[in-house]
């Protein structure tokens, strides 16, 4: 049998699998089902300095090969998140999300974390730079100006010893530069990444827009080449670890994201179109793969699509 157990950050772990941001990550209670249901590692909801309601409903509606959603970073505030996801007991690392309007707010709310990070039983911060659907969170001008990946790095490197992992999207260009630039600040992993957009449904019936705020992010399917194509550049582009999201929906599918480069591999929309065990179905079907070819272990894929 294939050995697809890694180490994230020092920490070994059962497999490569890490439930994505936003995706069930909204209490404790949550993201322990998704681990004992085969995540390797778990990410929070993104928490923000103040709570936020986020968008109206409908905040997610299906495409014919993807998903569309626009939550708004709804989420109860840092205070409030640190008090849920705190005592996390289980040995899949805890990561925590977090997002802001500037180099300021991702900085204290870094600054909270590493305050509370004996208490969370936390392994890594993970700052989300880019959002398609929320103006003025994530830093969403930041996507075309990828300077903003370093100044916001090292604004957090200042406040927390813990791992970052600054998680980009592929909407706009320069999600190259902006991992080398997130590396030269400190970063110790690149999450490539979000969702990408916005994109738009119309209810040909009412003649309006589908989503409370119209447009929304796309995941699923219909964005994995683009999330494979990005996750390729950047691993010839910079040395720390890859974390491919986009797409994922298959054991094959993953395969194809660590060829392309990724050490792990976010699963989030997986979880909606293949049910709450989808993690245990990917890795099943990545270690029949694997067996089938005569792979050893899951990181002798890792990049093998540039050599």
């Amino acid at each position: 049998m294939a050995d697809l157990s890694t180490s994230l950050f020092g920490k070994k772990i059962k497999n490569p699998f890490v439930l994505a941001s936003g995706v069930l990550g909204v209490t404790k209670a949550s993201l322990e089902t998704v681990a004992e249901n085969g995540a390797g590692a778990v990410t929070t909801k993104s928490l923000s300095l103040e709570p936020r309601k986020g968008h109206e409903n409908p905040i997610i509606v299906e495409t014919e090969c993807s998903m569309l959603n626009a939550v708004g970073y709804s989420n109860p505030g840092i205070e409030d998140g640190i008090a849920e996801f705190s005592d996390w007991e289980r040995t899949e690392p805890l990561i925590m999300s977090i997002v802001g309007k500037d180099e300021k707010e991702f900085s204290l709310l870094a600054s909270k974390i590493e305050e509370n990070k004996e208490q969370l039983n936390c392994t890594a911060i993970e700052i989300a730079l880019s959002c398609p659907h929320t103006p003025g969170f994530g830093v969403m001008a930041g996507q075309a100006d990828p300077k903003a990946a370093e100044r916001i790095t090292k604004a957090v490197k200042k406040e927390t010893r813990l791992p970052i992992i600054v998680k980009l999207s592929p909407s706009v260009p320069g999600e190259v530069e902006a991992a080398k630039l997130a590396q030269k600040a400190g970063a110790s992993a690149i999450n490539m990444g979000n969702s990408l957009g916005p994109g738009m449904r119309i209810d040909i019936n009412r003649g309006k827009p589908v989503l409370g705020f119209k447009m929304g992010g796309m995941s699923g399917p219909a964005i994995k080449p683009i999330a494979i194509r990005c996750v390729y550049d950047i691993y010839e582009a910079v040395k720390i670890p890859i974390i491919g999201t986009g797409g994922v929906n298959s054991g094959q599918d993953a395969i194809e994201m660590m060829m392309a480069g990724a050490s792990f591999v976010g699963v989030g929309t997986a979880l909606y179109f293949r049910g709450p065990d989808a993690f245990k179905k990917i890795e099943s079907e990545m270690r029949a793969w694997l067996k089938e070819r005569g792979y050893k272990k899951a990181s002798d894929i890792i990049g093998v699509a540039h050599e």
